[in-house]
């Protein structure tokens, strides 16, 4: 699938939309979801500006769109709640910097989703706007992320059909960060069964194995590193739009996030270490397979050069006439060899 790039911007004025990123070709779809303690609204709409007359209703309303690709859309909507179109441009750049940017009546946050397929890490952006009665979340394709926090605004359980769109923030939040265990989970098991290899038969695609995970692990600090700068901004920033009664929710993500890259760093030391054991054990057997080699040349060289000594044929050697020369040669070579073998073992050279 083709890539749209930043070179596709050169030249235009600041807030163009332009889609930055893997290019789609599905229809973007629109989620939307009103409610109140008392009553709720969900619906899938065809066209956003059926979601314009609930920008200034009494009840939380939360705007879903997954698919970005389509500028018309971010900017009809972007145009109709007053949002800036620099904020809509950092919402199709998939390529975003983690960020958190507040503008007094909405408060806009990127960050980055973490899926673990085939043993590989891809990654989704995921935009999040706040506003006095809404919540807007954007997704690069349609996902199942969110769909237990849909549920329980459903079926009434917990707390956000009580609180307001600040706490519907913070649980899509939430459900991010706590993805993130999830691939640290299964990168820890790969880690342990690499770890397992590297020490019982290392072999090239070991270290392949450990670059590329270590790659990953450099990537996954990019992303996560700013965001625990993203929550610290929230809780300090103020904003009369995170109510006091969110923000114990907001650390404990924070506190998240912090486990994350202690895990991250956790992980970079065990791959620097599982590398030097790694090449430890290949220098061990290369050591292993010269002493091997050292030792057999070693026994040979004597019995070379006896060998070479009595290929000479000079007429004149009086071992030449001897009736039984070969047999006492034979002998003699096998004491030194045995000799050899005996004075090796006793110095623990084998």
């Amino acid at each position: 699938m083709a890539n749209s790039t930043r070179a596709e911007k050169a030249g235009l004025p600041p807030g163009s939309l332009v889609h930055i990123g893997k290019l789609k070709k599905h229809i973007p779809k629109i989620y939307l979801l009103d409610y109140n303690k008392d009553k709720i609204e969900e619906k899938i709409v065809k066209n956003v500006e059926e979601c314009f007359p609930f920008r200034k209703t009494s009840t939380v309303t939360w705007i879903n769109i997954d698919g970005i690709h389509n500028p018309k859309i971010i900017g009809d909507l972007g145009k109709e709640f007053g949002f800036h179109p620099l904020l809509l441009e950092d919402i199709m750049n998939t390529e975003q910097r983690p960020k958190m940017d507040d503008f007094e009546d909405h408060i806009f946050i990127t960050l980055k989703l973490l899926m673990y397929n085939n043993s590989h890490i891809n990654t989704e952006q995921i935009s999040i706007i706040i506003g006095t009665n809404f919540v807007i979340s954007f997704q690069e394709h349609e996902g199942d992320i969110f769909d237990p926090i849909i549920k329980r605004i459903r079926e009434n359980r917990g707390k956000t059909r009580k609180m307001g769109p600040d706490y519907l923030a913070y649980s899509l939040l939430d459900a991010v960060v706590d993805h993130y265990f999830v691939v640290l989970e299964r990168l820890g098991e790969k880690i342990e069964d690499l770890e397992e290899e590297s020490i019982t038969n290392p072999h090239p695609e070991t270290i392949r194995a450990l670059h590329q995970l270590k790659r990953e692990m450099i990537s996954l600090r990019r992303y996560i590193w700013p965001l625990r700068d993203v929550i610290s901004g929230i809780l300090r920033s103020g904003s009369k739009l995170i109510k006091k009664t969110t923000l114990i929710y907001l650390r404990d993500v924070y506190d998240h996030t912090v486990q994350v890259m202690d895990s991250i760093e956790t992980f970079r030391d065990i791959l620097s270490g599982m590398m030097d054991v790694y090449l430890s054990n290949i220098s061990n057997k290369m050591n292993e397979i010269m002493k091997v080699l050292t030792i057999i040349g070693t026994i040979f060289f004597p019995l070379t050069l006896v060998t070479g000594i009595y290929g000479m044929n000079f007429d004149v050697m009086p071992e030449l006439r001897w009736k039984y020369g070969y047999f006492i040669v034979l002998g003699f070579m096998a004491v030194v060899a045995g000799f050899m073998l005996y004075y090796f073992r006793k110095r623990k050279w084998i």
